[in-house]
């Protein structure tokens, strides 16, 4: 079997900045759908027998009708080309209340041909799957209200709750590895955190508490293949071994936490009675370049950015992030407007500024804070701001017009 496995899509997480004039779309999103657009035609082209969707297709439960409009398209042209597709609900795409629809729902609703949602845990087999000679046990993203629902819980903290969901989950897994066929390859399809993992800058988009899965758990030799999504970063979690565990990530960076992150998708190819052998599909993916310098003398502020710039080719459509640490009193040597310019091939070009403060002001050892007069600390705030000496005594003088003002008693209402 050729199964064609995904994660993580939110298309519309990056949905800001310039739009493309054709479709009226953010460009940012279009990169995105780019990404899907070549997962689908690598399905299509090279007849995958199942594909799997292992959850968020959005940036939440509540996604534009346009965004989801793209995201449909795409789904259908799997559904027209009669390619078995399973899409799994993510966090995502759910909302925290039990029994609320979830962002898939459509496809559930009005069930979309070669086309199944899974939003529970369930053993599926060919049957579900159209007539793909595969058995797939879904873990979609479980939440307390929905895993708990039938239980009383037994304990108050959340690790209590965590630990009754992990029961809960290590006992539906076995009941539902208790139905499997053994002439089948079994697949595991869960929407989770995995002890062991490497996480990317999905921390920053991540909704509410992680349940974690064991590695004993998905390790379990029952399965041929286990695909997993949450997690933004690409890894096989059982490197070398049987059955790969494999996050393929997000399908586009989202920022520069993910800079580093080759961007991929991954065909399993499942044989039974034979080891799964994982192959490493690489997206597009819109470059990030991120720079930065630390400069210490006033002359080598702005050939330090010059030298930190990659050319124009290189700058081209990427997304440029330039970090310049400096000497606060350095601020008006930066030169933003040329920066600006040189970069003008860049997609989109950030410049961050960091002016540095020296170093704070230590008292001596035999004076303490709390023996110094308002002046006395004033004074020293002004000295950890190198303000001239001019300027320092100006405002002492003000300072001690203030000071001497508020402590005069107040006169009669």
């Amino acid at each position: 079997m050729k199964i064609v496995h995904f994660a993580d899509t939110h298309i519309d997480m990056v949905s800001q900045g310039r739009r493309d004039p054709a479709s009226g779309l953010p460009i940012r999103v279009l990169d995105f759908l780019k990404a899907l657009d070549e997962i689908v035609d690598t399905a299509i082209r090279e007849r995958a027998d199942l594909v799997l969707f292992a959850g968020d297709a959005y940036r939440d439960r509540t996604p534009v009708p346009t965004f989801q409009r793209e995201f449909g398209k795409r789904i259908m042209r799997l559904s027209e080309a009669r390619v078995p597709t399973l899409l799994l609900v993510g966090n995502h795409d759910l909302s925290p209340a039990f029994g609320r629809a979830h962002a898939l729902q459509e496809f559930e609703t009005l069930q979309v041909p070669y086309v199944r949602v899974s939003r529970m845990p369930e053993l599926l087999g060919p049957a579900e799957l159209f007539g793909a000679p595969v058995q797939v046990l879904t873990l979609p993203w479980l939440n307390r209200s929905g895993l708990m629902s039938a239980k009383e819980p037994a304990g108050e903290g959340a690790q209590d709750i965590f630990t009754q969901m992990e029961t809960a989950v290590n006992e539906t897994v076995a009941k539902l590895l208790a139905q499997a066929r053994p002439d089948l390859p079994l697949i595991l399809a869960a929407h989770a955190s995995v002890q062991g993992a490497l996480y990317g800058a999905e921390r920053s988009v991540m909704l509410g508490g992680d349940l974690v899965l064991s590695g004993s758990l998905v390790r379990n030799p029952r399965f041929s293949y286990v695909a997993l999504g949450h997690i933004h970063k690409a890894q096989n979690l059982n490197e070398g071994l049987q059955p790969p565990v494999v996050y393929p990530g997000s399908i586009e960076r989202v920022d520069f936490g993910e800079v580093a992150d080759e961007k991929k998708f991954v065909i399993a190819h499942v044989q039974p009675g034979e080891a799964t052998r994982v192959e490493w599909r690489k997206l597009p993916g819109r470059r990030f370049i991120d720079r930065s310098v630390k400069v210490e003398k006033p002359e080598e502020i702005m050939p330090a950015c010059l030298a930190a710039l990659p050319g124009p080719d290189e700058l081209r459509d990427a997304i440029v992030r330039l970090s310049v640490a400096y000497p606060h009193e350095y601020e008006a040597l930066l030169d933003e407007t040329e920066l600006r310019r040189l970069a003008e091939s860049a997609f989109e070009f950030h410049l961050q500024r960091r002016p540095q403060m020296k170093s704070r002001v230590r008292l001596p050892e035999d004076q303490s804070l709390t023996s110094l007069s308002p002046l006395e600390m004033l004074e020293i705030y002004w000295r950890t701001r190198q303000e001239p000496p001019e300027s320092v005594e100006e405002l002492q003088k003000l300072a001690a017009e203030i000071l001497s003002q508020s402590m005069q008693p107040a006169g009669p209402e």
